[in-house]
């Protein structure tokens, strides 16, 4: 049963440029407020130029705080959910002085980062932290717990899966190579505590163990520069190592991802797809969450169990 108390809900994502004209801020606000290098910011803005010219992501935000705001509400409640952004508008603070405004008293915060890092929840967290502290409003803000293995969020990415599988041949899906994918992190992070890895294996296992696989993959995309060591293997290497193996059937899983962004429509279906079939491989991808109603459900669970543990 839901709570009746007064809630509502302040649904996080990371945050994308929304135009072409908001690719170079984005990045600087990424960047800490540096402006990014020209070399750079060309080749971001073209990478977005080939999916649309901007990102998707709010628009999918704001479809899955419908979405959840519907879901919470079937059974009698008087919910509202806000999306926003970290790094880009609408943002974190700005929505949190919204919310306020609105007379919103108490409010349960959800990470659409499925596996907690320090540059995604963690940013988020102290972003929520560091704007109750400059409105000095009397509103209380419950975060919500870890939902990376949550089942129905499995469930959710199990969905995804057997309809991607189901877009091969019959005959030769028990010889599909399933990766599972996500953003790479620097090791440093995950040397200083960071369980992301130990959070997103823990959802490859409940995939496998509900799917049965046997022939998967677990690999990372997206690492930016510097000289930093990444996360790997990184997935091209995955990939390579198909190469004159025999193995010709392809399916990526982007379970650290639960929305379509650029790390979705580019790094994958552009560049990761390319490297592919170079390779001579049959490359398909598994579709996102974004508005997929059991996620839905899943986060409606994750927002009562929140509430649950408020005073």
């Amino acid at each position: 049963m839901i709570d009746t108390k007064p809630a509502d809900v302040l649904l996080m994502a990371f945050g994308g440029p929304d135009s072409p004209e908001a690719i170079e801020p984005f990045m600087a606000n990424l960047m800490g407020g540096r402006p990014p290098a020209h070399a750079l910011l060309a080749k971001v803005k073209e990478r977005y130029r080939m999916i649309g010219g901007s990102s998707p992501l709010l628009d999918i935000t704001r479809a899955q705080a419908g979405g959840l705001q519907e879901e919470l509400n079937a059974g009698g409640g008087n919910f509202r959910v806000y999306a926003a952004m970290r790094y880009w508008r609408p943002f974190i603070g700005e929505t949190l002085e919204q919310m306020a405004a609105d007379g919103v008293q108490r409010a349960v915060a959800v990470s659409l980062s499925p596996h907690y890092s320090r540059v995604s929840t963690g940013a988020y967290a102290r972003e929520v932290e560091n704007s109750l502290s400059r409105l000095g409003a009397g509103l209380q803000v419950a975060f919500a717990p870890g939902w990376y293995d949550h089942p129905l969020f499995i469930q959710a990415l199990a969905e995804k899966l057997l309809e991607a599988l189901g877009r091969f041949p019959e005959e030769r899906r028990g010889d599909v190579q399933v990766i599972f994918s996500a953003h790479s992190l620097p090791l440093t992070h995950i040397h200083e505590g960071d369980p992301y890895v130990d959070q997103l294996r823990a959802t490859v296992s409940a995939l496998v163990e509900r799917l049965d696989l046997s022939s998967w993959h677990l690999a990372y995309q997206s690492k930016g520069g510097g000289q930093d060591e990444w996360l790997g293997p990184h997935v091209e290497e995955v990939l390579d190592g198909f190469a004159g193996s025999g193995r010709r059937d392809v399916l990526l899983a982007p379970v650290g991802f639960v929305a379509d962004h650029v790390e979705t429509l580019y790094d994958i279906d552009v560049a990761i797809r390319q490297h592919a079939e170079a390779l001579g491989l049959n490359f398909r991808r598994a579709a996102s969450l974004n508005a997929s109603p059991t996620f839905l459900k899943a986060l409606a669970d994750v927002v009562r169990q929140a509430l649950a543990a408020m005073k």
